[in-house]
């Protein structure tokens, strides 16, 4: 679904990502993980159009998008959450999320009452239903606890429709029960759309990932199976090992 070729971004003198070469297929979880300052989350940047590469070509469906803005890789099937919440604090649950699902509504209909937008509302309503969110639908974004609001945010994502849905780090600052109900979320999530996640919990990403890829210092240094990238001495030396050393 999703290819990158020599996908290059540079700060200054550092190279905070080198020549990525990264193909994630259609209907699976691909994860990448890497120790603090891999190039992860600058990765994710130049794939959803923040960031744009200073070299290597980007492609989604067999369609070149290297440097396409975020919105018009929305209305292509892209959405992505981020390592910050971000949500419309002041808004419902349901606000959220139906203001979300209007994003593709066609722009003849951007002056009609909001009342008389059935598809955003039915969305939202799904949404809610789905990722157990109908009875805090009331409540204000800014007053739901840290896991509840980064559920509101996969499914904000979701509520756009998208064909690759990208995760940085869904389950950072969360208690284990919280991060074991979004690890099932995820879970469910995999089929109905392509996943592509950034994760520092080891043992979460090699749970449900169908594919791990590892960066290093900017670089690609593994991908495969879970089992194959988890033995991979490269991998222990530059990740794994240091992880158990820490622990």
């Amino acid at each position: 679904m999703l290819e990158t070729h020599g996908l290059t971004k540079a700060f200054g003198a550092l190279a905070a990502v080198d020549q990525i070469d990264l193909e994630v297929p259609r209907g699976q979880l691909t994860s990448i993980i890497g120790p603090n300052g891999a190039g992860k989350s600058t990765l994710f940047n130049l794939i959803s159009g923040q960031l744009q590469p200073d070299q290597g070509e980007i492609r989604f469906e067999g369609e070149p998008i290297t440097g396409r803005p975020p919105y018009e890789l929305l209305k292509k099937g892209i959405a992505r959450s981020f390592q910050i919440t971000n949500l419309f604090g002041g808004l419902t649950v349901a606000e959220n999320l139906r203001l979300a699902a209007q994003a593709k509504t066609p722009r003849r209909w951007f002056l009609t009452s909001l009342d008389r937008l059935e598809k955003p509302l039915k969305i939202a309503a799904e949404l809610l239903d789905r990722f157990e969110l109908a009875h805090l639908a009331a409540e204000e974004a800014r007053h739901l606890s840290h896991g509840d609001q980064r559920r509101l945010e996969i499914a904000v994502c979701m509520a756009s429709r998208p064909k690759l849905l990208m995760l940085d780090e869904p389950t950072q600052g969360m208690a284990r029960e919280e991060t074991k109900k979004t690890d099932e979320l995820i879970r469910k999530l995999v089929g109905a759309v392509t996943v592509l996640l950034i994760e520092h919990d080891i043992e979460l990403v090699m749970s449900i990932s169908d594919k791990v890829v590892v960066m290093h210092q900017g670089r690609k240094i593994a991908e495969g199976v879970p089992e194959t990238v988890r033995r991979n001495p490269e991998v222990q030396d530059a990740y794994l090992g240091r992880m158990s050393d820490d622990a």
